[in-house]
């Protein structure tokens, strides 16, 4: 789990991974949300070099999982978790966003059930709803892109742990900075498997996705009406 980013977008003093999210920080919703699954055996949780949270996490959360440190970029931060990670070449690693923390059990398991037969890997991803626009000069519209076909990229996204790292690695020694795994995978070949998953696996970006990601996160405990709570509820297709 990349969690070394600057969360420039975010603001404010503290790390995006630490914002508190329903009396939790949002890295902790995140890696309790994968290590619920039964299948999965342990992980890495990449951490900014001068990150002073971590020890401050719960011990039965930080004992699960090891920690190293990342580097520049997310993809420099994925390989360097992954070179840590104690795993053989054909075993499977899933990367997950430290950013989402609303990711359901339930898509997590369709994840893994989908992929763990499949030759290449996949990813969670969401089919484009909304019409799409190209933009041209002054910010006006040019001209509309057919969205079929069009997926949003999720995470966590699940490959072979030597796979992926050569693909990075490839990619890195090439001066390319993949944004995500898959593009990683795509560049050396591969073509990952596309599994729906849910608009609700927001990644927290803005501001106001941290009230979005409390909606939902409370509407799955029982608490409350996410369509009255959500500041996304009409562009997520969750009312109407």
């Amino acid at each position: 789990m990349p969690a070394a980013g600057a969360s420039r977008r975010v603001g404010g003093p503290v790390p995006k991974p630490y914002l508190n999210l329903l009396g939790r920080s949002v890295l902790e919703h995140s890696l309790r949300a994968l290590l619920a699954h039964p299948g999965i055996a342990g992980g890495v949780v990449v951490l900014a070099a001068d990150d002073n949270e971590w020890p401050r996490q719960p011990a039965d959360l930080r004992q699960r999982v090891m920690a190293t440190v990342g580097g520049r970029e997310r993809c420099d931060s994925v390989l360097n978790g992954l070179r840590a990670l104690a795993a053989d070449a054909d075993d499977w690693v899933l990367v997950h966003d430290a950013a989402r923390p609303c990711l359901s059990l339930q898509d997590l398991s369709r994840l893994i059930d989908a992929c763990r037969d499949d030759a290449t890997g996949g990813l969670l991803a969401v089919p484009v709803a909304d019409t799409l626009k190209r933009a041209g000069e002054g910010g006006r519209a040019i001209g509309t892109v057919p969205r079929e076909r069009l997926w949003r990229a999720q995470t966590p996204q699940m490959f072979r742990h030597g796979a992926l790292r050569s693909a990075l690695e490839q990619a890195l020694a090439a001066g390319e900075q993949p944004g995500d795994e898959a593009t990683a995978m795509e560049r050396a070949g591969h073509a990952p498997l596309l599994v729906e998953g849910s608009p609700f696996n927001i990644k927290i970006t803005r501001p106001a996705d941290l009230a979005f990601a409390e909606a939902v996160l409370t509407a799955r405990n029982g608490g409350g009406s996410l369509a009255a709570a959500s500041p996304y509820a009409d562009q997520e297709g969750l009312v109407g």
